[in-house]
């Protein structure tokens, strides 16, 4: 069973997020929406908090105000089996929002991901230092992680610099 789950603090989008979220990962609903009544703080009747989960995952959203916003400090990692589920992700998660460096976006709500193979941490762990270290290379190279090019990179094939889109 989950102990810590994600709050994430919204000026007003939670429900509208939540849905988007849902509809974005597999193995997700909403589980719950509950509203203001007239103690406020915000107007009778909007969306207060929408709990819901992500693969599984419980996260709760928040209409909390404009107070506080998010930043690329705290990000939700989402680890990848494929190639297919990085390139998925990593087009739905960005549409809106703003593609980062070695696997990291933010999403049209302000929320940092880390969009992150498998395959990366296997080739970052593997005895080859040298390997590891050409993987490291080619990654801050990478907005979108390329799993082939790391791959290559570990293998010490030379290619052309390029960066995956």
């Amino acid at each position: 069973m989950q102990t810590i789950s994600p709050f994430l603090w919204f000026d007003g989008q939670a429900e509208e997020a939540a849905d988007f979220y849902v509809s974005v990962f597999e193995n997700s609903r909403i589980v719950g929406v509950s509203r203001y009544g007239e103690a406020g703080p915000g107007p009778t009747g909007s969306v207060m908090t929408v709990t819901f989960e992500l693969n599984g995952e419980a996260i709760t959203a928040l209409n909390g105000g404009p107070e506080f916003s998010f930043s690329a400090a705290i990000s939700l990692y989402v680890s990848c089996d494929t190639q297919d589920e990085v390139d998925y992700l990593w087009e739905k998660l960005t549409e809106d929002g703003e593609p980062g460096q070695c696997g990291w976006l933010t999403d049209r709500y302000g929320l940092s991901w880390q969009v992150v193979p498998k395959a990366l941490g296997e080739l970052l762990a593997n005895s080859d230092s040298a390997g590891s270290q050409r993987v490291v290379a080619a990654l801050l190279q990478m907005r979108k992680i390329d799993i082939a090019t790391l791959e290559r990179a570990y293998a010490g094939e030379q290619e052309t610099q390029r960066k995956a889109v």
